[in-house]
């Protein structure tokens, strides 16, 4: 274990090979983590044409970059990337690995941590280090998110955990000179058990990106009526943003699960986050934690939700939304 050295972010690529926001959201703990245990933080691409991914990490505070590109690396295959990695980690021995909790990171990283015989704690919002031991104290939701619980891995390494995107921001740097870049070249030599032949595109509908929206406006059980998911609607219209909800709109139908946010939904991290007519039970507060400002409206004042809100305000929803609406477009339009 006194051979393991550096804490390493796999970064996952776009079709354009452009790496997707989770792998540039992880820089920053990763970052942090690696100047407490004084050791480097190391970018990991594996894709084709991964050059725009490659640029894009020099941006927030990388000391090395491992490449792997190739023709068998353009889509995700779990065989053909688990071989990858797992290649790349008996070679350069690294300490930790963090991996967004995309539907690849979450199938890549079990497959790995097998293969390597090591732990690995999934779907982490929180992320710290035992300078002492060497340790990453890793935090996810446990029990149905009732509690969140704290794990280490202090016989085996790599450490390995994957991380909700949404959990942290993103946040450039100045680049560091004389970034060190190695480029590798894996082949894959085994029988290759199942490939993609064909994208078939989803039928988008009402879904939306909320990882993406700077404003996010969600509503909750305090709206009553799924024809006063209009007023959400328009006060994140208003707002440029987009529209979002708690799981018990889901689950009566009202909203796709697309809109959902926490656990069970989706991490997301914007500039505003405004909850109105959410409680703020805990798997709802789990997703919304890397939000800059947090604004709750419920005529309830002691909802939980108001712990965690930057402001709050108590009252009646259907009198405070129109009049705030309002009162944006009138801002936006002077």
């Amino acid at each position: 274990m006194s051979e393991n050295k550096n804490l390493w972010v796999f970064v996952e690529t776009k079709e354009d090979g452009s790496a997707m926001n989770v792998g540039l959201e992880l820089m920053n703990p990763g970052r942090k983590m690696a100047d407490v245990l004084q050791e480097q933080l190391v970018a990991v691409i594996i894709g084709e044409n991964v050059e725009k991914a490659r640029q894009e990490v020099k941006k927030y505070g990388v000391d090395s970059i491992i490449t792997v590109e190739g023709e068998d690396y353009k889509d995700y295959n779990t065989d053909i990337y688990t071989n990858a990695l797992c290649k790349l980690v008996e070679k350069h021995s690294p300490n930790v690995i963090l991996i967004g909790a995309t539907m690849n990171g979450r199938d890549l990283g079990p497959r790995v941590s097998s293969r390597l015989g090591t732990g690995l704690t999934a779907d982490c919002t929180e992320l710290d280090v035992d300078f002492e031991t060497g340790d990453v104290k890793w935090t996810r939701p446990a029990f149905g998110g009732n509690l969140m619980a704290q794990i280490l891995s202090p016989d085996s390494r790599p450490q390995m955990g994957t991380v909700r995107p949404g959990v942290f921001s993103k946040e450039e740097v100045e680049a560091k000179e004389n970034i060190e870049e190695i480029s590798e070249t894996i082949e894959y030599t085994d029988e290759v058990r199942t490939r993609i032949l064909d994208f078939i595109p989803r039928d988008e509908g009402d879904d939306v990106d909320l990882t993406a929206a700077e404003y996010i406006v969600s509503g909750g059980r305090g709206l009553g009526d799924p024809s006063n998911y209009k007023l959400i609607e328009d006060l994140a219209d208003a707002l440029g943003g987009s529209a979002g909800s708690s799981r018990p709109l889901v689950d009566a139908g009202w909203v796709t699960h697309s809109h959902q946010v926490g656990q069970s939904g989706t991490t997301v991290g914007p500039k505003v986050y405004i909850a109105v007519g959410i409680s703020g039970a805990i798997q709802h507060l789990a997703g919304i934690g890397a939000s800059d400002t947090i604004i709750a409206i419920n005529k309830d004042p002691d909802a939980p939700i108001f712990s965690v809100a930057d402001y709050g305000i108590v009252g009646d929803l259907f009198e405070i939304l129109p009049v705030l609406t309002e009162k944006i477009k009138e801002k936006k339009g002077n």
